[in-house]
This record gives C-alpha cells, structure tokens and sequence, in this order.
C-alpha cells in the first residue's frame, strides 16, 4: 500500500560527522548466555551475522563494555577490524557486571576513564565513534559522569559523547558540560516513556537511539489478541509483512533522528528487520499506531 504513503529518510547525521544508516544492529545477544554474560556460544556464527549485517547495509553497531563484559565487543573487532570506511561502533561505560544476575551501575570518574581505554584496546580502535554513559549512577554525582565523559572526549579518546537511562532534565544539565550527539532510552510501539525525551532531541538534531524497540518484554508470541495487536496484525498483512516489521517502521516515521539498533541472533531475523526500512506507512496507518495503548502487549 502506498497510497498517501508517509515517506522518511533513511539516514540520520550524528554529531554533524558520521552518517548512518537508521537501522542499526545492537550486539547486544551475542554474548553467552544467561544474563548476556560471558563469550558468545558459536562465535563464529556470530562473526558471519555481523558480516552479513555490513554486507547488507548496516553501519552503525551499539555494543557496550557490560555485554560479556568484553567479549561482545570482541566478537564485534574478530569479525570487522580492520573496520570498513563507514562503520561506526558505538559503546557504553559505567557498568560493573561481575556476574550474570550482578549488574551495578558504576559512574564514577576513575572507572569511566578504565572502562574506556579497555573499550579502545577491545575495539581495536584509537578513538570510540561514539561513547556512551551506559546508566547514572545513584551514588555519583551526574555530572561527574559526564565531566569525565567530556575529559575523554578533550583527549581524543572519544569521538561524540551520549547518554543512555536518562531523564529530559538530566539531558538538558549534561548539554551545560559537553555537546550530547545521541540518547539511548528504551522506547518502543508499546512502551513510551521517553517521548518527551525524543521529542527534545529531535528539537537539538541529535540521535535518539531506541533500545528495546520490539517491546517492553521481546514482543509476545501466541497472546490472545488484544485491541493493539489485531490492528498491528492487520496493518503488516495489508503490506504483506510481519507486526515486529511494522513496530520498527512506526519508529522510523515517528521522528527522523531515531537510529534502531534491533537485535538478533539469526540472519533470517536481521534481514527482516533491515527490510522495515521499505515500508511505507499511510498517513492514516500512522496515526493509528500511534493512538496505540502503551499498557499492552503485541503478538510478533
């Protein structure tokens, strides 16, 4: 259907330099499993997703020091380095996981600053693209964080700063310090808390990278159907797809500065994912979704 179909760009500028391309890859599942916690089971089947992945397009992979911690990003520098003219890798700091169901934010200065050098020496890279604050943490003052953010950046050692977990407040406060290229919050087609934080960076032209965009929880499968999920259904038959394709095609009409980095263990699902960027939404489809109750969940 493309009648009075809504049209949408399909690559965002970051921090005025690095152009990708608006559906990424997050990294984030090829880590050992439970809890993303240890080295990937078949590493070689992950090195050949991420090949696939640039193969197809992709430019833009979100990764962080917590996935493994370390081996997801490198799994991400087995596969790719030397990286490819283009490519950007994007990582986080400020999280101590020292198991699986151990997970402990940790922003102060000192640990930012090592869990950014391990970060380069992982990479394989003399500079991070760009380098994320993964979570504030409670016992630190915030704008600790980010001054530190802003030392590594003065050194070369970081190319843009962003900020993942954070409130509109603490966004504006951090802007004070150090310009903020890109917002890692949690938004999806279900779950819309950081709309106001959305909305404010694409007022500033900076990237609002929606983590978790299948879903609050991965989107259901086998649900009775409530309301959202009849009308998602039928919206993907109409354009002869699947319901988690259209939830990213929703995300790439709601703002043009949204990057998703949908993740995926399989080819077969990557490929899906990466072929939402095709679809063209109608002005009346759009507005459907997004009256959408954010309280339920959506059949994939």
């Amino acid at each position: 259907m493309t009648i009075n179909a809504m049209g949408f760009a399909k690559t965002f500028m970051i921090g005025g330099d690095l152009l990708v391309n608006r559906i990424g890859y997050g990294a984030m599942r090829l880590t050992g499993q439970p809890g993303n916690f240890g080295p990937y089971a078949d590493w070689e089947a992950g090195q050949k997703l991420l090949h696939r992945a640039v193969e197809l397009g992709v430019n833009f992979i979100d990764t962080a020091e917590a996935y493994g911690p370390g081996f997801n990003e490198e799994l991400i520098a087995s596969a790719l380095y030397p990286y490819s003219q283009g490519i950007v890798i994007a990582t986080k700091g400020g999280i101590y996981k020292p198991a699986p169901n151990d997970i402990r934010a940790d922003g102060t200065p000192e640990s930012l600053r090592r869990s950014c050098e391990a970060s380069l020496q992982r990479l394989k890279v003399e500079q991070i693209d760009l380098y994320q604050l993964h979570r504030p943490d409670p016992n630190v003052p915030f704008l600790d964080s980010v001054s530190m953010l802003s030392s590594l950046q003065q050194e070369g050692k970081v190319r843009h700063i962003g900020l993942s977990n954070i409130a509109l407040e603490q966004l504006k406060e951090a802007r004070k310090i150090v310009a903020i290229e890109a917002v890692q919050n949690r938004l999806s087609i279900v779950e819309r808390s950081s709309v106001a934080v959305l909305e404010y960076c694409q007022e500033q032209n900076i990237a609002f990278i929606p983590y978790g965009s299948l879903g609050a929880h991965p989107l259901k499968r086998g649900a009775p159907l409530a309301t959202s999920e009849g009308i998602l259904a039928d919206i993907a038959r109409r354009h002869d797809v699947k319901p988690s394709q259209v939830a990213l095609a929703w995300l790439l009409h709601r703002a043009p500065n949204t990057v998703l980095i949908p993740g995926t263990t399989t080819i077969a699902h990557l490929e899906e994912n990466i072929a939402a960027t095709s679809i063209q939404l109608t002005v009346n489809e759009f507005e459907i979704l997004n009256q959408l109750s954010t309280a339920e969940n959506l059949s994939n």
